[in-house]
């Protein structure tokens, strides 16, 4: 592909506003827990935003002195991250979370208790410089199948979805961080990861405009900042095109219909649902001519040559006609407009010496209980479902916590520990944990357990027959066997007692051990 030479040799760090706008609308990532030099430059160039992973971030004083090493090159630069909260968080990659997922909070279904939690992480994101947030989930979980939605959805019901979507947008922004909320129309009745091939919806318009699109409806009513589009085609929506690359879906339902006026953004353009059918670059340009403001990539591609290659496409498809220069101008405009409210809204949300001043209490306590500091134990704690088939004698001895283990989907990434094994083994001291998989998981577990009791941690066990099987050996075994089911919990519950977590975050792992141990 042409690199482009800069333009007038007036305009900023001489660059043409062409190259400027082409730059502004992306949103790539990097390694390192520093800022690159080709970052630093790009972002003297026009880049606008900068996109942090699990990768980036080892403490939170590394982090703000990060964020402040960007704000030094740009000073409105949009600094986002995919966190979630749960599974999927990248604050505390190698820790597991300090809140509960979607899930967990639409188990509850205590909306003061959801914008709570959500202030209390973006207070957490803001602290560390961090304005952007691609987050929450509206997806509503319709296919308990879903290999890359499950826990992170509040839930099947799109009412239930849609008030505790609002909810998290009010929170996270309250707290001056910008959410984004996704996966636009709706990622929720999928078989298919779109990070590994393209998905499809057959649901009719109908259904998809009373189940798909509630959430998100109640995200604009509530005044998300941004929405993120997703990489699956809805045939009742666009029989040729998935949501990202069309127009129909990103103009004329989300922009015209909905009557959406904030920041359109692309979901991660290498997953292979674009990357594997059109390719990044043509992606891109695809994406930006149907509405959507910003591309993000860099959670697998994350150099400078993504960056060029993306920009030179978007010059060149301006250039030759395939791309609007003024789709282009508005796009970069939207991008900047969202970096000027990011600003703003850090300054009235959260002062220097970490008083608050939104408008959720003074602290991000609330009617809920417990402060910004716990809520997130609070609220783990209150999402527990329990069912004992007979009378439960906590143990005095150490366990043995056999933990049934799958592959991790890419959102949630392998690299983020789970389970409960960590914090009984502070309860129970000697506790011992193992993993296990595959066809002889259970007899596995059950030799390596000896005579300890054996506490079995699942996930989805409804997507994972061999899961089931390992439990079948254990309960028919060693009937006094523990269960805790950390993922959707679909399967009946079974075991002298079962434990919901509704997800894996670190805090659900304490607050089932807490259970266990007869601690609470």
């Amino acid at each position: 592909m042409t690199t482009f030479a800069t333009g007038s040799p007036g305009s900023p760090s001489g660059q043409d506003s062409l190259t400027r706008d082409a730059l502004t609308v992306l949103q790539p990532g990097f390694t390192g827990t520093t800022a690159p030099d080709w970052l630093l430059r790009r972002l003297g160039e026009g880049l606008a935003s900068v996109g942090l992973f699990g990768r980036n971030i080892a403490s939170p004083d590394q982090l703000a002195a990060l964020t402040a090493q960007l704000r030094a090159e740009h000073e409105d630069v949009l600094v986002a991250i995919d966190e979630e909260g749960g599974d999927v968080t990248r604050l505390e990659v190698r820790t597991g979370s300090s809140f509960p997922g979607n899930h967990a909070l639409g188990a509850v279904d205590d909306v003061d208790l959801t914008r709570q939690v959500a202030f209390a992480l973006g207070r957490r994101l803001a602290e560390c410089g961090v304005t952007f947030n691609w987050a929450p989930s509206a997806d509503v979980n319709a296919n308990p199948s879903n290999p890359v939605i499950g826990v992170r959805s509040f839930g099947a019901d799109p009412e239930l979805v849609a008030r505790h979507t609002a909810a998290y947008v009010t929170g996270l922004q309250a707290a001056g961080v910008a959410a984004c909320t996704k996966h636009f129309p709706g990622h929720g009745d999928t078989a298919v990861d779109s990070h590994l091939s393209l998905p499809r919806i057959d649901a009719d318009r109908s259904l998809v405009d009373t189940r798909d699109l509630a959430p998100f409806r109640a995200a604009i009513a509530a005044g998300s900042r941004a929405m993120m589009s997703a990489h699956i085609l809805v045939p009742a929506l666009d029989p040729d095109l998935p949501a990202t690359l069309s127009r129909g879906i990103l103009t004329g339902l989300l922009r015209d219909d909905l009557g959406y006026d904030g920041l359109i953004v692309t979901d991660g353009m290498e997953m292979q649902a674009i990357a594997g059918t059109y390719g990044i670059e043509h992606g891109s340009v695809l994406a930006l001519a149907a509405g959507a403001d910003a591309i993000c990539v860099g959670g697998g591609l994350a150099d400078d040559d993504t960056v060029r290659r993306l920009r030179d496409a978007l010059v060149t498809a301006v250039r030759t006609g395939e791309l609007p220069e003024e789709r282009l101008a508005d796009a970069a405009n939207r991008v900047r407009a969202l970096a000027r409210w990011t600003r703003s809204a850090a300054g009235g949300a959260e002062g220097v010496d970490g008083t608050t001043h939104g408008p959720l209490g003074e602290t991000g306590s609330g009617g809920s209980g417990g402060t910004g500091g716990d809520i997130g134990l609070v609220a783990a704690r209150r999402a527990l479902t329990t069912t004992f088939s007979e009378p439960y004698d906590p143990p005095t001895q150490p366990v043995y916590v056999a933990a049934f283990t799958p592959v991790a989907n890419i959102a949630v990434g392998d690299e983020t520990p789970w389970g409960v094994g960590a914090e009984l083994a502070r309860l129970l001291p000697g506790t011992e944990t193992g993993t296990f998989a595959g066809d002889s998981a259970g007899a596995s577990a059950l030799a390596v357990a000896g005579t300890r009791r054996i506490v079995a941690v699942v996930r989805d066990e409804h997507r994972h027959p061999w899961m089931t099987a390992a439990l079948d050996v254990l309960l028919s075994t060693r009937p006094d066997t523990v269960v805790v089911e950390m993922g959707v919990p679909q399967s009946p519950p079974r075991a002298a007692l079962h434990i919901a977590t509704h997800g894996a975050a670190r805090v659900c792992g304490r607050a089932a051990a807490e259970i266990i141990a007869g601690v609470r």
